[in-house]
């Protein structure tokens, strides 16, 4: 089967994470089929379209992999063809000039709701004959009996009966064509075979049927996704920590976990919550798409992430998270240092602005470093600074700082006083770290250094 499928927004704000569902959606079946995905920017809304909008979408494709074929296509770029197709509607006659006004026209429809009907427009100019004129529109000449029936992707078969619908205009007074008149042109001459979108699309789709069926084109397959909502149910909004795409990348998550997030929120395969992109391309045929909504739960994005960065080679996590941590003031960090800190932190970050921030205490001095006070009242207590005395001339005699000497010094000092582990290790990580928190200890002073790691010990004896 050749499939063709595209993601079209319009550059009126950030991509959000409804259109980037909708864009991976119709990217993976074109790549399950080994077809084509395309993109367009429906920048027609002259007054609130912004290039710094289309710039933005397009980073944030781009930083999610969406690649596409071909060039961008930009509406506002394509007019004359447009206005081709509508003459040539006009000279086929499915459509007609209209010179009635909008004042005239919601007249209509408010005499058809006096009377029990559907408002819509009553064809007052369908049988006139008009030409061209000022303030004149063109109106697509609807069947006047039947129904439009399409098979959904998502929601099966539906079916609108035509005295639904009205003669829509299918390009305006200024000249320039209506949402469905363009989107139609451009999906025949993109050849788009496949449409997923949202589905607050639904309504557009049997009118957008009708122009493809006048203009004589082959209608598309169309597959309408419901909304994400937030976890309480409600309509998704910020406080549900929904962000624009670009503000993910800014808050540290990988671009993969919110690609594998977004698919599961609306798609299944089984139980299977975690996908690698090949095998989500290999699964993801335009089946198993829920009709109901998705709920949205940040904390599940989260933890999905740090499943990722646990799984990414530390050479890679280090790169993604050296701009975190140069914003975080630490300075030219070798290579070398930032991947031993990132395999230091890694395991308990679900982001890489928090695994940037877990470095602090680890690049500070012994002098700068500060004890969280709840660990200074729970672990850096007489029995705490009283462990750390004994254990400093034993971390005195290691003469390779390494972690496993450390380790064995550790080691013996537990065993020698019968003690457990448990008893030991608290003070000593939060004389270390200054938090409970971080990895394995004798890594962690392994990293800081003989020189440093006595003076934090001796600091916390201090406390007392």
């Amino acid at each position: 089967m050749s499939v063709t499928t595209r993601f079209a927004p319009s550059p009126t704000g950030h991509l959000h994470i409804g259109g980037a569902r909708t864009a991976i959606f119709s990217w993976l079946l074109a790549r399950h089929f080994k077809g084509k995905f395309r993109f367009r920017i429906e920048d027609t809304d002259l007054q609130r379209s912004k290039q710094e909008y289309t710039d933005s979408i397009l980073a944030s494709m781009q930083w999610l992999g969406l690649t596409w074929e071909g060039e961008t296509t930009y509406q506002t770029k394509r007019m004359d063809v447009y206005s081709k197709y509508v003459d040539q509607l006009l000279a086929s006659g499915h459509a007609y000039w209209c010179s009635c006004t909008a004042e005239e026209v919601d007249a209509m429809r408010e005499r058809a709701k006096g009377l029990g009907l559907k408002p819509r427009y009553d064809g007052h100019c369908r049988e006139l004959g008009l030409g061209p004129g000022e303030g004149r529109c063109v109106r697509l000449k609807c069947p006047l009996q039947g129904k439009v029936v399409f098979d959904d992707m998502v929601k099966g078969r539906i079916s609108i009966d035509v005295a639904e619908l009205d003669d829509m205009v299918i390009r305006r007074s200024d000249g320039t064509p209506t949402y469905n008149m363009a989107v139609v042109v451009d999906d025949h001459d993109m050849g788009i075979t496949h449409v997923i979108r949202g589905d607050d699309h639904v309504s557009n789709t049997p009118r957008q049927i009708l122009i493809y069926q006048a203009l004589g084109f082959e209608v598309p397959t169309f597959g309408h996704v419901p909304m994400i909502l937030g976890p309480d149910g409600a309509k998704l909004s910020k406080r549900h920590g929904a962000r624009a795409v670009i503000e993910y990348q800014k808050d540290g998550l990988l671009p993969q976990a919110l690609v594998n997030y977004l698919v599961r929120l609306g798609w299944s395969h089984g139980d299977q919550e975690i996908f690698s992109l090949e095998e989500l391309v290999e699964l993801f045929d335009g089946t198993h798409l829920n009709p109901s909504a998705a709920r949205f739960d940040s904390r599940k994005l989260e933890w999905l992430n740090g499943h990722y960065m646990k799984k990414l080679p530390v050479e890679e996590l280090a790169r993604l998270t050296r701009p975190f941590a140069e914003d975080c003031g630490y300075g030219a960090l070798s290579d070398e240092r930032l991947q031993t800190l990132c395999t230091l932190f890694r395991d308990r970050a679900r982001t890489l602005v928090e695994l940037a921030a877990s470095f602090a205490p680890m690049l500070k001095t012994a002098d700068e470093l500060e004890f969280d006070p709840a660990c200074v009242e729970k672990q850096l207590n007489a029995e705490g600074r009283a462990h750390l005395e004994k254990l400093l001339p034993c971390f005195e005699q290691v003469v390779d700082f390494s972690p496993e000497p450390i380790n064995e010094a550790l080691k013996a000092y537990v065993e020698g006083q019968g003690l457990k582990f448990k008893q030991v290790a608290p003070p000593l990580r939060a004389a270390i770290v200054g938090y409970m928190g971080g990895s394995h200890l004798p890594d962690l002073m392994a990293f800081l250094g003989k020189e440093d790691s006595l003076a934090r010990i001796r600091k916390a004896i201090a406390l007392g």
